[in-house]
């Protein structure tokens, strides 16, 4: 992916941003991306029953009565593979509920993060879901990089808050405790996220001296094992995917949080630029289970209330 096509927001407005910690029980998978596969996720529910909102989808999804998803399914506990290799997670419990409202069920295909917006466009997905980082240059589709256009944009359904966060081998390194404190340091991220884009501006503020290295992986759970492995000095993630790893990695003894997050953003549900009435359709559904209290369900099923909603919001991110 693209840095367009990124978790990421702009490194400029850094802001530190407390949501509170989560405590999610179960084992970190350690599956990476892999090969592309189709899940039908969690429980998407009866679809046979009347769907209040059905009517608000475009006619050929109505009709296919599927949702297909475009997700690195490798970012617990957002998305992720169980023991019995089931897609689990927020996302997908949540398109479970929404897929009551809509009378349809959310596929999730498995692919990189960094090709999900160019699969997207290339209606491989008819959205992409994925812990997803609403920000302006993705609704543009202008590269982060370069600030070149580089495709249509996209539009966001809102849907969550979260900010990235840093974490180090536990009872290692305990001297990190801000961005700046990485300089001379070597910081493993997943490649093309808003760690990444944050650790490469650090890196232009760091004096010649001391550098910063930065090493990206495919998904997350490689940039793990590589600080697992003591093959780096910290990682950074989304605040929900980096305590999650603190908590059950290592049954919680391998790896610490340091320091506060940063970068609190929407995460959105991204949807082509040209289908509005499938966006629309989303945000209505998101907003019905945010009212009937699936929504809340879902937050409190995996410790993260702190990042929920009071509703959803068209292209929020800045």
């Amino acid at each position: 992916m693209t840095a367009s096509s990124t978790r990421r927001t702009t490194a400029t407005r850094s802001r530190l941003a407390a949501v509170g910690s989560i405590a999610v029980a179960g084992a970190l998978l350690l599956t990476g991306c892999g090969d592309q596969t189709e899940d039908a996720g969690s429980d998407g529910g009866d679809t046979a029953v009347a769907a209040p909102l059905a009517d608000r989808l475009p006619k050929e999804i109505r009709d296919k009565g599927v949702i297909k998803v475009g997700s690195d399914i490798a970012y617990a506990p957002v998305e992720f593979k169980d023991d019995a290799g089931k897609t689990v997670g927020i996302d997908p419990d949540l398109a479970a509920a929404m897929g009551k409202q809509l009378g349809v069920t959310f596929e999730f295909e498995n692919g990189t993060f960094d090709t999900l917006i160019t699969g997207l466009r290339s209606k491989r997905y008819d959205i992409a879901m994925s812990a997803m980082t609403d920000t302006k240059d993705r609704q543009e589709g202008i590269d982060a990089d370069t600030g070149k256009k580089v495709g249509e944009g996209v539009d966001f359904v809102d849907y969550f808050t979260a900010g990235v966060s840093i974490y180090t081998q536990k009872g290692k390194n305990t001297d990190i405790k801000t961005w700046s404190d990485l300089c001379g340091r070597k910081i493993v991220v997943q490649r093309g996220s808003v760690s990444e884009d944050l650790a490469k501006a650090e890196a232009e503020n760091c004096p010649s001296n001391k550098k910063l290295s930065i090493e990206a992986f495919d998904n997350d759970q490689q940039a793990q094992t590589r600080l697992r492995a003591g093959g780096a000095d910290a990682g950074s993630s989304d605040f929900p995917v980096a305590a999650y790893a603190v908590t059950n990695s290592g049954g919680g003894n391998d790896f610490q949080l340091v320091g506060e997050q940063v970068e609190a953003a929407p995460y959105g549900i991204a949807v082509a630029k040209d289908n509005t009435q499938l966006r629309d359709a989303l945000q209505a559904a998101m907003d019905a289970i945010i009212a009937n209290g699936e929504y809340e369900k879902v937050m409190q099923k995996w410790g993260v209330e702190d990042g929920a909603v009071t509703k959803a919001t068209i292209n929020g991110g800045k």
